[in-house]
């Protein structure tokens, strides 16, 4: 599916498109009403639906859903399905699921390692992470690292043509939904960063700190 197909389908439901995964927020008043949440969210799914698909992150402010087709590292029509009929069973108990907040967007981060070998510097990183393997997912390089927990950034490698011993080799990929990148950079710059490119926005800009270390910040635009 084009990445915008996804976004129109979910984002009036309150979902955002992130980096391959959709990812809403429920706000809530305490743990109990989390964990009231969640029941609710999973009583909405059938085992088989939940299994690879469903991941939960209980907050005393807010529950955090994401969808994602596991096995397939990416977006199936099952996954808008999913996400319609979460939103729907929540909307009948009262609860509503929405894009984050202004303080807290919905976000994922990778750390992408620059290499000229790739295949010599991967097993040391998957060693020292505890990280497994991604071998194919649609939204990443080949070969990238993930947290098995799915809470730590994903892990990807970017080949080198040649050494570049005046630019760092590791850099941070935020990765918010179309609405929060400019408030995002716009905070970047005021805190010391600066634009080094948006030759390739809306995909990603790419900043850097007052001593050149990068990081971009990401959406699903300009991909498809």
């Amino acid at each position: 599916m084009r990445r915008q197909d996804i976004s129109t389908a979910v984002d009036p439901l309150g979902w955002r498109l992130v980096l391959g995964t959709l990812i809403a927020h429920v706000p809530v008043d305490s743990l109990n009403s989390a964990v009231r949440v969640v029941e609710r969210a999973v009583d909405a799914l059938t085992a088989t639906d939940a299994a690879g698909h469903l991941s939960v992150d209980l907050c005393d402010d807010r529950v955090v859903l994401r969808l994602q087709d596991r096995t397939a590292g990416t977006i199936s029509e099952s996954d808008l399905r999913l996400a319609a009929r979460i939103t729907g069973t929540l909307s009948e108990a009262g609860w509503v699921t929405v894009a984050g907040d202004a303080a807290i967007p919905p976000q994922i981060v990778e750390i992408a390692i620059d290499a000229l070998d790739i295949a010599s510097v991967r097993p040391f990183w998957r060693a020292i992470t505890g990280y497994v393997d991604l071998p194919d997912a649609a939204y990443l390089p080949p070969w990238a690292l993930i947290d098995p927990l799915g809470r730590g950034p994903t892990i990807w490698f970017q080949q080198m043509d040649s050494p570049r011993p005046q630019r760092n080799r590791i850099h941070l990929d935020v990765d918010v939904p179309p609405e929060h990148a400019g408030a995002r950079i716009t905070a970047a710059l005021a805190a010391g960063g600066r634009l080094v490119s948006d030759a390739a926005a809306p995909a990603f800009w790419v900043l850097a700190d007052a001593e050149g270390n990068e990081a971009c910040i990401c959406t699903w635009q300009g991909r498809d």
